[in-house]
């Protein structure tokens, strides 16, 4: 299945994609798509409906975050080995943890804002991985079982910040937008091996990102397992999990976001996305 959340008319809607990739209305089904929702019970049930019998969603639609019920947004870093020799950083050891912020996240189409004096705003497209069911202390073995899903994301950057200000990435990694997530969930039955699975990123449609999952340092359970010693994952979690080569950083010479700049990425089997960057302004 393919799960969405979306807003039309001011309201947020829960739906699903059928087939023929139209949006269909589950709010006569469930309320929202949240952890109840995204449990191997809630799941079930979900397959159980009959797509054809749910009202097409017509319309403009925006897309929002595919899982309403998201407490922690857990990223990996130098996790593709073409990614890091692009850099010319050795292999971790371990996998690279640090956080994104969960008021980054956002829609998949909603436009990207450089935070106030951004100098080098960066794209990363990478694999998302949905909490089904809590982990904690869960070997390889056992723990894709409670993934829910998978998704886009765009791992959005300030690279000054993250690099150039001292302490943790966090800094450059969690301004507001900096989250584009969906636009859809895909359920984990629906995508099989999340290792083999084609990524890609264009800037005003120059193609800057080319890769595939099977190349990440660290695998999709490999990742969770280990987190898993350091922290509880609980149903709604998103874990992203690394970009491939070809991040602005490491053109020849850099190239960093501009306002006005689009964004179009996407994952096999898992969608699309495009965003516009913005310049900074205050939150109205």
């Amino acid at each position: 299945m393919k799960l969405v959340r979306f807003w039309q008319e001011g309201v947020e809607r829960p739906g699903l994609v059928d087939n023929d990739g139209e949006v269909r209305s589950l709010a006569s089904i469930v309320d929202d798509i949240g952890t109840e929702q995204i449990s191997p019970e809630g799941l079930a049930r979900l397959a159980a409906v009959d797509i054809a019998g749910l009202p097409l969603v017509k319309g403009e639609i925006r897309y929002s975050v595919p899982v309403a019920t998201s407490r922690k947004f857990i990223a990996i870093g130098l996790n593709f080995a073409d990614h890091a020799a692009e850099s010319n950083l050795a292999i971790p050891a371990e996998p690279v943890v640090f956080t994104k912020a969960i008021t980054c996240l956002q829609g998949a189409n909603e436009p990207v804002m450089l935070p106030r004096g951004a100098a080098k705003g960066d794209w990363e497209v990478e694999l998302g991985v949905v909490i089904g069911t809590a982990i904690s202390y869960v070997d390889e073995a056992e723990v894709m079982r409670h993934v829910a899903g998978y998704c886009v994301v765009n791992d959005v950057s300030e690279r000054a910040y993250q690099l150039e200000r001292g302490g943790t990435w966090d800094k450059g990694k969690g301004c507001d937008t900096f989250g584009p997530v969906g636009p859809w969930l895909v359920t984990a039955d629906e995508v099989g091996d999340p290792q083999d699975l084609d990524m890609w990123l264009d800037l005003n449609g120059t193609r800057m990102q080319t890769g595939n999952s099977r190349t990440m340092i660290f695998g999709v359970a490999k990742i969770l397992s280990y987190l898993s010693e350091f922290m509880t994952l609980e149903p709604g979690d998103i874990v992203t999990t690394g970009t491939p080569p070809g991040v602005g950083l490491a053109q020849k010479p850099p190239r960093y976001l501009r306002s006005g700049d689009e964004m179009r990425l996407g994952i096999e089997k898992l969608g699309e996305q495009r965003q516009q960057v913005i310049a900074w302004h205050p939150k109205r």
